[in-house]
């Protein structure tokens, strides 16, 4: 009998079909596939007959042991993930290395639409990526020219349906999974309450906001952009030195009060799949009146990013991918965390109280060579949620885990001397919140 080429473990994907189809198309190729459901959602989107399954039911704390033991009966290769910061990734990836596997971790798209992330070992803050604009500027010509993408439309109905079966499965956590602790810090029945209040107001809310950009972008006083992040996300509870997003407002506002330009204005915009449970708009009014900013800031619910930037003065962020959108504009930007795009020649590499008096734009050919080595390395075409994304990224993605060494590896071994990544920490926090 012929021996698998390769024994996949996976764990927790993305709420949608997209690992039952990866798990299905690799062991139709040949590969063993081990799948272990952690709840309900996970077992709702697995179809039977696909490799061999196993059910944690146990405290999370019995997980390294259950792993290792499936890892050795399997004699597992390679273990999948979606993100590489929910609590049942995090030891299968800490222990891994010392059994010899390999961790492959996918996720959102740093570039976006038509893009899914997959790297080994981590992502964001744990990327393989190097945070050296020289080793960008090599790789970039060692890589062959980037196809282009193929186009798909994903409707919002489609994910947002994949995330309510994949929830209402979860009704039968309880008994089926009785430890298991949902990552996210806000349960599904909230979630949603506070999307379709906030979907409904925001017919209201896309007229004034296009009005409100139309005014900065034909006024005459420059103004700086922060986008806002989802407190939930793993790129501000784990990759960023700041608890939620309203530590962010009052570090910046609190900046831009006493070093900004006096005529410059702040123009703050909020995530487009913010669930409407904090009420920022009063959060600002209240900051406002703290640090004297009344009429300098612009608060946006909505709105078309692309207009907005296109005559701002800069961008302060986070770790969101809007940096990259930022730089893609040439515009001023800084990363107040460590994304991948964070290296000297694109952001800006002083401090929050200087960015604000005229900072220089990114490199425009230091970015080609970002965007075309991060596309080449890290990023396949496809999608999560809607089926021909799923197709593409299915396709592309056996070919990217069969392969012995990624992308990215590759160009790694090609040069050694590379610097790890520096995590960053502004000075204060919460002026206005302590």
């Amino acid at each position: 009998m012929k021996l698998p080429r390769r024994s996949f473990l996976f764990l927790q994907g993305a709420c949608s079909p997209f690992h039952q189809r990866l798990a299905g198309q690799l062991a139709a190729d040949g590969h063993r596939v081990v799948k272990v459901h952690v709840n309900a959602g996970d077992l709702a989107y697995w179809r039977r007959g696909i490799g061999h399954t196993y059910h944690f039911r146990q405290r999370l704390e019995a997980l390294p042991a259950f792993l290792a033991d499936l890892w050795q009966r399997h004699a597992i290769t390679d273990q999948i993930v979606f993100g590489d910061r929910r609590p049942v990734h995090r030891a299968a990836i800490e222990d891994a290395p010392t059994m010899g596997i390999r961790t492959h971790v996918f996720e959102e798209g740093y570039f976006r639409p038509f893009w899914i992330t997959l790297e080994r070992e981590g992502v964001n803050g744990h990327s393989l990526l190097p945070r050296d604009p020289a080793w960008f500027q090599a790789a970039a010509q060692r890589i062959p020219p980037l196809p282009k993408p193929v186009r798909f439309r994903t409707p919002f109905r489609e994910r947002a349906i994949h995330d309510v079966l994949y929830h209402l499965a979860g009704l039968g956590n309880p008994l089926l999974y009785p430890h298991y602790r949902n990552h996210a810090p806000v349960i599904a029945p909230v979630e949603y309450a506070g999307y379709l209040k906030r979907f409904t107001q925001l017919r209201f809310w896309k007229p004034r906001d296009a009005q409100r950009i139309r005014a900065l972008a034909e006024g005459k006083h420059p103004y700086f952009v922060l986008p806002l992040q989802l407190n939930s996300d793993a790129q501000i509870r784990d990759h960023s030195p700041f608890a939620d997003m309203q530590e962010v407002l009052d570090y910046v506002m609190g900046s831009f009060a006493e070093q900004a330009p006096g005529d410059a204005l702040l123009c703050i915009k909020n995530h487009p799949l913010d669930m409407g449970l904090v009420d920022y708009a009063r959060i600002i009014a209240r900051l406002e009146r703290v640090y004297g900013l009344e009429g300098r800031t612009v608060y946006l619910e909505s709105g078309d990013l692309n207009k907005l930037l296109k005559r701002a003065a800069g961008t302060i962020t986070v770790n969101s991918t809007v940096g990259i959108v930022s730089l893609e504009h040439t515009l001023p930007t800084l990363a107040l965390s460590d994304p991948i795009y964070n290296m000297a020649g694109l952001t800006f590499q002083g401090s929050l109280d200087e960015f604000w008096q005229r900072p220089p734009p990114p490199s425009a050919e230091l970015f080609r060579c970002f965007r075309d080595t991060v596309m080449h390395t890290v990023q396949l075409n496809g999608g999560f949620y809607c089926r021909p994304g799923i197709d593409l990224a299915v396709a592309n993605a056996v070919q990217a885990l069969e392969a012995e060494r990624s992308p990215l590896e590759r160009l790694l071994s090609q040069d050694s001397a590379r610097e790890p990544a520096v995590k960053r920490k502004p000075a204060e926090v919460g002026r206005a919140l302590s």
